[in-house]
């Protein structure tokens, strides 16, 4: 089992087709996505059999996000293991829209947010999702 306090780093998220490495830091106030991605504490991490859910700023850590395609792979490295997930859905919804936190158990669900439009130079009411499954092997 993980235990991790607000700041912490977490792991990192690998995401090839953008050829980035990025640290998770646990939390998801401005101070943690200052320093990274942010994992949003109320959902579990990697192994645990539930949603994952990662947050991050459109023009820092998720520039050219939306470049993402179904089929690409998101890779979490962690001191416990290295998890593989496909891309299998996008999609906008507003930012009230909680429905992108619930609980996909037993389905282990990567999903990455980020606010959207993507060239939008102030805060946003969309969030750009990314949903992408575990699979066992690369």
């Amino acid at each position: 089992m993980y235990s991790f306090s607000k700041g912490d780093v977490v792991g990192i998220l690998d995401i090839p087709a953008l050829n980035k490495e990025l640290p998770i830091i646990e939390g998801t106030d401005e101070e943690e996505l200052e320093k990274g991605i942010g994992h949003y504490s109320s959902t579990k991490l990697p192994n645990q059999r539930d949603r994952i859910f990662l947050a991050g700023h459109r023009d820092t850590v998720f520039k050219h996000i939306g470049e993402l395609q179904e089929g690409d792979k998101l890779i979490i490295e962690m001191k416990d293991g290295i998890f593989i997930y496909e891309i299998f859905e996008t999609f906008i919804v507003h930012e009230t829209n909680m429905s992108v936190l619930q609980s996909t158990s037993p389905d282990e669900v990567l999903t990455l947010s980020t606010c959207y439009p993507f060239d939008y130079l102030s805060s946003t009411e969309e969030r750009y999702i990314i949903n992408a499954r575990r699979i066992e092997s690369p």
